[in-house]
Formats: structure tokens, C-alpha cells, sequence
């Protein structure tokens, strides 16, 4: 599960988090079993969890990812990751990394915490990840779109806005320059756009 802050801290958090939302996956999900994935290298290839199907077997692939830097907070969108600085060379992010074998992003939000060590309540949200890709190849926002982007606006940091989409009701880009040591570059899309548009559904 990729995480965005440093603290020590968030180990905790994460493994209170996952117990958690495996209690929630047993209960919520119908017709498919969770099967948690502990193998590193199947974790850096973008799997923490294989949902297979009860009456087909059919397994899907799933990247956690969750929100923990904004405990007791519903924020309306998700950052995608498009780059990231490591050894100040900039590193493609996980929405486009080939490497990865992502079939859908589980978006964990509205992480709340009302008991001590505990959580009490969250969002899911399944995204699937080739149609995410490929509807924003339709609107012109291919790899190569964005890369442009980020070229054109290098050094800059805050709210970059994408012309291919509405700022306020479907998306913008995100240059952490000089909050973050890693110098992410995020594709910020809000969760009701990608419900709509048949990208995501949400579990809880």
C-alpha cells in the first residue's frame, strides 16, 4: 500500500488499517474473496490484494491505496501519481508505470479514527484502471499529454489547471515542488466524476 507520509507512525497505521479494511472487505464484498498479498515483489508490481470470483475463479489484481495523511477528513478527490523524484531523478508514477500489473486501484477515504488506535469508518472506491487510462486517452490526456504538462511547468508548485478538464468538477494536476521531499506531480480527479463516467464503484 502506498503511503504519503514519513512518520514513523504510519506502519502502525497501515497495519491497523489493512486488518480493518479486511473486516470490511469480508462483509461488503458478494461475490469475490479477498486474498491479502504479502509478497513484496507482487507489491511493488501494484498488488496488495487479489479479489477472485466465487463461480468463475476470474482474479482480479488490486493496489490499495489510502489517504492516511488526512485521518478524520472526506476529501472529494484522489491524486493519481504521475512522477516522483528519487535520487533527484525524476521516476514515472504508478498510474502509468509499465511495470505494474494493476487491474483496479481500491481508493481507501474518508478515513475515520472516532476510538483510540482504532478505526471506525471509511470509503472504498474501485477504480479500474484501464478504462481510467483509456477514458482519459478520449479526452486527449494520454502519458505523452501529460508528460508535456509537467515539462511546460517545471519548477512551479500548487494547482496546475488542465484545459482538457473542469477544475472544479472533474479534475486538475498537483506539483508538490516544495512540501514533499520526493517532489510528487499528481493527476487530481475528483470521485463523483469517476463514478460517473463509469470508471469507479464505490464498496462502502
Amino acid at each position: 500500500m502506498k503511503l504519503q507520509s514519513t512518520f514513523k507512525s504510519d506502519l502502525q497505521k497501515e497495519q491497523r488499517l489493512v486488518c480493518y479494511l479486511d473486516l470490511l472487505y469480508g462483509q461488503k464484498l458478494t461475490y469475490y474473496k479477498a486474498n491479502r498479498v504479502t509478497d513484496l515483489k507482487q507489491q511493488r508490481y501494484g498488488i496488495d490484494l487479489e479479489l477472485k470470483h466465487s463461480v468463475n475463479d476470474m482474479v482480479f489484481r488490486v493496489d490499495e491505496k489510502a489517504q492516511l495523511d488526512y485521518l478524520n477528513e472526506d476529501l472529494p478527490t484522489f491524486a493519481f501519481e504521475l512522477s516522483y523524484l528519487k535520487n533527484n531523478v525524476q521516476q514515472k508514477g504508478w498510474l502509468f508505470d509499465p511495470i505494474k500489473k494493476t487491474d483496479f486501484y481500491a481508493l481507501i477515504t474518508a478515513i475515520y479514527s472516532d476510538e483510540p488506535e482504532k478505526f471506525t469508518s471509511c470509503k472504498i472506491t474501485f477504480v479500474n484502471r484501464f478504462k481510467l487510462i483509456s477514458f482519459l486517452a478520449s479526452k486527449k490526456l494520454t502519458e505523452k499529454a501529460l508528460d508535456k504538462y509537467i515539462k511546460d511547468n517545471t519548477g512551479l508548485h500548487g494547482k496546475i489547471a488542465v484545459k482538457e478538464l473542469d477544475t472544479k468538477k472533474e479534475g486538475y494536476l498537483f506539483f508538490s515542488t516544495k512540501n514533499k521531499a520526493e517532489q510528487p506531480i499528481n493527476l487530481i480527479l475528483k470521485l463523483d466524476f469517476l463514478e460517473e463516467n463509469g470508471l469507479a464503484k464505490r464498496l462502502v
